[in-house]
């Protein structure tokens, strides 16, 4: 993701998050931390058509890396976009040398926990209120980093692009 991204990515995030969309300056936070030898986050953007069709991002703390934000639009839901984001992350994870990933999904996102499980994700906790201001409950994820995340899974002809590691 590049700065001149930020403005699509956000009518995404607007569209499927309405009531606790990021907010630029976050946006601009974290990609402030994705840059330089010391970056400590990766955010990738995937376009179809002309158009973002998809973003996600990771933060690694240590040897933690942390699924922070995943969206697909919905006209791209059962494409495979979501694999190929989540694929990006855990090949993120593996270059800053993760042991393990964690996210945080909401309880009543079971599209979202299904395409983790596929990944390999387990159950490990709950956390009471997380997503405000709809004080729904997350259910939080683990699986250790793998080298090898699932390549057929980031096999398609919508990649992900603009990690703003690279150039």
């Amino acid at each position: 993701m590049r700065w001149w991204d930020i403005e699509a990515v956000l009518e995404l995030e607007r569209e499927l998050f309405p009531h606790d969309a990021w907010s630029p300056a976050l946006f601009w936070s974290e990609l402030a931390h994705a840059r330089g030898p010391r970056a400590t986050r990766r955010y990738v953007v995937a376009e179809a058509g002309g158009r973002v069709a998809g973003y996600a991002g990771l933060a690694a703390a240590g040897d933690t890396g942390d699924v922070q934000t995943i969206a697909a639009a919905r006209d791209r839901w059962g494409t495979g976009l979501g694999s190929r984001l989540l694929t990006e992350l855990l090949r993120a994870a593996t270059e800053f040398e993760c042991r393990e990933v964690l996210l945080e999904v909401r309880v009543d996102n079971v599209r979202a926990q299904r395409l983790y499980e596929r990944f390999g994700f387990e159950p490990v906790g709950l956390r009471r209120g997380y997503y405000q201001p709809d004080n729904v409950d997350a259910l939080v994820m683990r699986r250790p980093a793998d080298p090898d995340p699932d390549p057929a899974a980031a096999a398609g002809p919508t990649r992900p692009r603009g990690t703003t590691t690279h150039g």
